[in-house]
């Protein structure tokens, strides 16, 4: 009996350690232009490590397809080359540019990453604009219709001259959703990741709501309201991610495809559903479509909720929010 008690309690004793171990691990990195943040719960620190390194290694390989800084990505090469000639590309890359052709039908082309035709002139950080001109040579080519994606073989060709894609609006959400299927897939069940303006929560933190922030437009250290939310995404598109002000006009990086110019009713706009892909893709359109119309929008979307600040500092709610009291 001594010897199988002592064997029992040997045997509590040796989890103690492991019991010790259960903690939240967090990391961030600067990967596509932003900051990329990941925190998790596990009780092996060795297993949370390495599913850290197996999420930035994502993040980092998105980076390298998508990404339009980077001469050599395949998809500068669609941008150089698509009009010539169909381009072969990763199937991650067509299923994100499908992705965004679907968000682009929801919106009647207000979501359009062809947006690229114009956008490509801007430069923020030098304060560098297009003149009047030079957009209006450039927007016959933004329209998604001249995308021809050849799902089986993995090509993207253009129709038109001159045209662009460029995949910021949507490729971080859609990052950010691998990087969670990839936690899942290693047993981890609570979590946060998020790329800049983009959040996936994985589960609740631990028999609590995950609580988000929603930054103030115009007051880094403030928010205008937190929300408490498990097992959901989150994007918040704003004014004040890219941008310069020349002339009392403030120049940033959110351009209606129709002007190739900056709408100015909305500071910020959050958008709450059940993947990142969604609410990167979803706060675009709202943001160009602004209070009322980004509203009517999002209640044609399921499981769809936005946050919309107004180019007043006024706070708007959609009809399955509560605003705070």
């Amino acid at each position: 009996m001594r010897n199988s008690f002592n064997a029992v309690l040997l045997s509590v004793l040796a989890l103690v350690p492991a019991l010790a171990r259960a903690e939240w691990f967090q990391r961030e990195e600067a990967i596509m232009g932003t900051r990329v943040a990941v925190e998790l719960w596990s009780e092996d620190a060795a297993l949370a490590e390495r599913a850290m390194d197996a999420v930035m290694a994502e993040m980092r390989r998105t980076d390298e397809l998508m990404s339009t800084y980077k001469p050599e990505s395949q998809l500068s090469q669609v941008n150089a080359h698509a009009y010539e000639r169909p381009v072969q590309v990763d199937a991650d890359i067509i299923d994100v540019v499908e992705k965004s052709l679907e968000y682009s039908r929801l919106s009647d082309g207000v979501f359009d990453i062809t947006y690229a035709s114009v956008g490509y002139m801007f430069d923020y950080r030098k304060h560098v604009h297009p003149t009047d001109a030079q957009i209006a040579a450039a927007l016959p080519a933004v329209d998604y219709r001249q995308i021809v994606v050849d799902h089986d073989a993995r090509t993207i060709r253009f129709l038109k001259p001159g045209m662009r894609i460029d995949l910021g609006g949507i490729a971080k959400g859609w990052a950010v959703d691998r990087g969670i299927d990839i936690l899942r897939e290693l047993g981890v069940e609570h979590a946060m990741v998020n790329a800049g303006g983009d959040t996936r929560l994985l589960g609740d933190r631990r028999g609590k709501p995950w609580i988000v922030g929603i930054r103030d437009p115009r007051n880094e250290g403030k928010v205008v309201t937190r929300i408490p939310l498990q097992d959901e995404a989150l994007s918040t598109s704003g004014d004040y991610e890219r941008y310069f002000e020349e002339d009392g006009v403030r120049y940033h990086h959110i351009l209606e495809p129709g002007t190739g110019k900056s709408p100015k009713a909305v500071r910020s706009v959050t958008v709450i559903a059940p993947t990142a892909t969604q609410t990167d893709g979803l706060t675009k359109p709202v943001f160009i479509l602004g209070v009322e119309r980004g509203l009517e929008f999002v209640r044609k979307v399921k499981d769809a909720e936005a946050i919309i600040v107004d180019n007043q500092g006024r706070v708007f709610y959609s009809d399955g929010l509560t605003p705070p009291q």
